[in-house]
């Protein structure tokens, strides 16, 4: 079993009320906006003033076991 790249998963099946409720500073609008984990990586890193490294990290480990 492969993993696909982080990149190429979709977010399209998280709805933007779970995004927003785990980084409320990303809005639901800009969450319902996001096509691909790499653009909820760059909000949460940008919001939340991360690391790129640190930023996909939270996100890996959020977005664990949900469907993307």
């Amino acid at each position: 079993m492969t993993n696909a790249p982080t990149n190429t998963n979709t977010v399209q099946k998280i709805s933007a009320q779970e995004i927003h409720v785990k980084w409320d500073k990303i809005s639901e609008q800009e969450a319902t906006n996001m096509k691909v984990t790499s653009d909820l990586v760059a909000q949460v890193q940008s919001k939340y003033s991360l690391s790129p490294d640190q930023a996909q990290k939270d996100v890996n480990v959020w977005a664990n076991g949900r469907s993307f």
